[in-house]
């Protein structure tokens, strides 16, 4: 997918860990950390909102799009 997640990175500026996080959005560890991994199909605007809130900053600093940048192995759907 040509959709790219920056959260690691905005995690590590703000020196805020997965668990954290999660607590403070109130996610599971597990499905922030497939966010951050990128392996999921889409997020909620309200997650998308809490996490810009606690991290400060904006979605295109989570959200990146890359042209071109296809996902290996098919996807298949």
């Amino acid at each position: 997918m040509a959709i790219v997640t920056n959260l690691d990175v905005m995690m590590a500026k703000r020196k805020v860990s997965l668990k954290e996080l999660a607590n403070r959005i109130g996610i599971s560890n597990t499905n922030l950390s497939l966010l951050k991994t990128g392996k999921v199909q889409g997020v909620r605007y309200k997650t998308l909102d809490a996490i810009c809130r606690e991290l400060d900053c904006q979605p295109g600093d989570i959200l990146e799009y890359r042209p071109g940048e296809e996902e290996e192995g098919g996807g298949g759907d």
